[in-house]
């Protein structure tokens, strides 16, 4: 994965968190950005093949077609290799599962 495609994938994320919840405020914490409303509820990161949207509450999403990945206690996260891949595993739809009071 090149870091234009990491880049493109980041922004793209980044519009689709805003637009659901713009209210959402970010910082950069634990080598990634944190999205907070009344309190962190996930974040973005970067690694070597993939981006990595991570939710904090992710083991309370509803996930039928089981595109989060992960078997700790409340995290779950979504890794996202293509920029196609944002649409086909339906990120907008986890975002919209936020709580604004996260």
């Amino acid at each position: 994965m090149c870091e234009y495609e990491q880049y493109m994938i980041l922004q793209k994320l980044r519009e689709i968190v805003f637009h659901i919840h713009p209210k959402t405020s970010e910082k950069m914490m634990y080598g990634g950005i944190m999205f907070c409303l009344q309190g962190d509820f996930g974040g973005l990161f970067v690694r070597k093949n993939h981006v990595s949207f991570e939710f904090g509450n992710g083991f309370a999403m509803n996930d039928p077609k089981k595109f989060l990945e992960g078997a700790g206690k409340f995290r779950r996260h979504i890794k996202l290799r293509t920029f196609d891949d944002i649409a086909d595993k339906e990120v907008a739809s986890f975002v919209a599962q936020i709580s604004p009071a996260a």
